[in-house]
């Protein structure tokens, strides 16, 4: 029993020192870069804010044009016909004109100047978007590398319960050590067993959650 007893203290030390060392050493700054630029390249709703900028700034420049509607041109033809007590001179030929829209004038600078800062509005809620986004993928990202170091840790601690339940076994089958201790090898190994299909579960979902904010697998970034 003291074995068993001893293989969990030693077993549970190794996790957490290993932990420790690991996880730092497994993070790359420089991939979790361009996964942040791939997700803020990908990601629906950043699309949708470059369109509706886009938009805005066709508006702009179509306030702008609008510019040309506050004149108005017109022309007026009369044929030389003379009428009696008209006077001949008087409004014969082609006459031009036009008009100018006083009110218009007035609200065109308004107009462009609320448009434009409509798109103003519409890019710091990008960068606002792009933001978040980028904390998120670090989270996950973040998360991910833990699942997969605490997978490696639990793996590595099977295989030494693996050993562990063999020695038992051959000690067992040569009297050198009890049912009990036995079983409780057997119960160490199955737990363990358990808890590494946990982490694997846990790495998948990680993944997941980290691809879809990419909107691409994970295989596919290099």
């Amino acid at each position: 029993m003291k074995y068993i007893g001893l293989l969990i203290i030693i077993l549970a030390s190794f996790g957490e020192i290993r932990a420790q060392e690991t996880l730092a050493q497994e993070i790359s700054y420089e991939y979790l870069d361009k996964l942040v630029a791939i997700a803020k390249k990908n990601y629906p709703q950043i699309k949708s804010y470059d369109s509706r900028i886009e938009m805005g700034n066709l508006g702009v420049r179509r306030t702008k044009l609008s510019y040309f509607d506050i004149i108005s041109l017109s022309y007026l033809y009369n044929p030389n016909q003379t009428t009696s007590g008209i006077n001949p001179n008087f409004l014969q030929g082609y006459q031009f004109g036009f008009f100018v829209n006083i009110g218009s004038i007035l609200q065109k600078p308004t107009q462009v100047k609320q448009a434009k800062a409509e798109v103003k509005v519409t890019e710091f809620e990008k960068q606002t978007y792009e933001r978040s986004l980028e904390a998120d993928v670090r989270k996950r990202y973040f998360t991910l590398i833990q699942h997969q170091t605490i997978l490696r840790l639990k793996s590595e601690a099977l295989l030494d319960v693996e050993s562990a339940l063999k020695d038992a076994r051959y000690r067992f089958e040569k009297g050198e050590t009890t049912v009990q201790n036995y079983n409780t090898a057997l119960l160490m190994y199955s737990t363990q067993l358990q808890t590494k299909i946990t982490s694997e579960a846990d790495v998948y979902i990680a993944k997941s959650s980290l691809e879809e904010l990419l909107g691409q697998k994970l295989e596919e970034i290099k």
